[in-house]
């Protein structure tokens, strides 16, 4: 580690060490490590899967417009050949800012109402673009693709495999009936992440981290998102979900929801998590300790999927 640690500022010029570097947090498709050294931390982010480029151009470039208008984000940096994303053993690392606070409480009225301006303001820097969302957030499997991942994880034992069964003859089909490609008009580029967790708040208030997804995005179906994360889930509070569309619409906003369709992408988003994980969770070729997270957030989601009757109630809510 502390030879990764070297190489790693040595790339980005960060000056002398000795440098150290320790593991933070890991999440579906990275992990984040601790970089510290001449007096310096710096936060390093290591996609476990590979790296986009043109996605990590789309994330530098929002993450500075959206500074532009008022949005605390880290930074990203770029290495000795200015580039945003570096290869390094076999992994691609993008080095950030080493942000500090705690996770935004999403009681709290203030941090409701600084996500919907937030989100209004990342809509109106986003404006504009030709590009079309990706199938991850308008597409969900195929029926015949689903009976094929639940026979093969029968077949590799897995502790929730009746779960997933039962999943797939309730929840999932009602769920994938209410998933649709977006039309042309309001389409925004977004952070696509917008949630408690990647919000840190510290002295100087809230900081939006975790611009990895950054990309296309239907604005209302955005927003139907982060009203559901922000608000409460199934059980959501209609003040905050309130609050939250508020404060979107006097900053601007200009996306409105419009009943189930808004929350097509939160339905296809979960589904496709659901299997994209269910597959790694089973696959020889990844090492014990991305099948083992893959199998807990399996578990974490078929357990906390949104429901279809109560998601009718939220966009009634905020439309009345």
């Amino acid at each position: 580690m502390q030879r990764a640690a070297e190489a790693v500022a040595d790339h980005y010029a960060l000056g002398d060490g000795p440098w150290t570097m320790s593991p933070v947090a890991r999440g579906a498709l990275g992990q984040i490590w601790r970089l510290s050294g001449g007096g310096t931390t710096w936060a390093v982010k290591e996609l476990l899967f590979g790296c986009d480029t043109e996605q990590v151009r789309r994330e530098a470039a929002l993450r500075d417009a959206a500074e532009e208008l008022g949005v605390s984000a880290p930074r990203l940096l770029a290495n000795r050949a200015g580039a945003h994303v570096t290869q390094l053993d076999g992994s691609c690392v993008k080095v950030y800012d080493w942000v500090g606070g705690g996770e935004a409480d999403p009681a709290d009225p203030e941090i409701l109402n600084w996500c919907g301006r937030t989100l209004a303001i990342l809509h109106r820097a986003g404006e504009g673009t030709t590009e079309t969302p990706n199938a991850w957030y308008e597409e969900s499997p195929q029926e015949a693709d689903w009976t094929r991942l639940s026979k093969q994880v029968r077949q590799a034992g897995v502790p929730w495999s009746d779960a997933l069964g039962r999943f797939l003859d309730t929840r999932m089909p009602e769920l994938a009936r209410h998933v649709s490609p977006s039309g042309p008009e309001g389409v925004v580029t977004s952070h696509l992440d917008l949630q408690p967790q990647n919000v840190l708040v510290g002295p100087a208030g809230p900081t939006l981290i975790d611009w990895d997804n950054a990309g296309p995005v239907a604005a209302d179906r955005e927003l139907a998102r982060v009203l559901y994360r922000w608000a409460g889930g199934n059980a959501f509070s209609a003040d905050a979900a309130r609050r939250v569309t508020r404060a979107y619409r006097d900053a601007g906003g200009p996306a409105r929801i419009t009943g189930l369709d808004s929350f097509s992408m939160l339905f296809a988003t979960d589904l496709n998590f659901v299997y994209v994980q269910a597959e790694c969770a089973i696959d020889p070729k990844v090492t014990a300790a991305q099948r083992e997270f893959a199998s807990r957030r399996v578990v974490d989601t078929l357990a906390t999927l949104p429901d279809v009757a109560a998601m009718t109630r939220l966009a009634e809510t905020v439309t009345a």
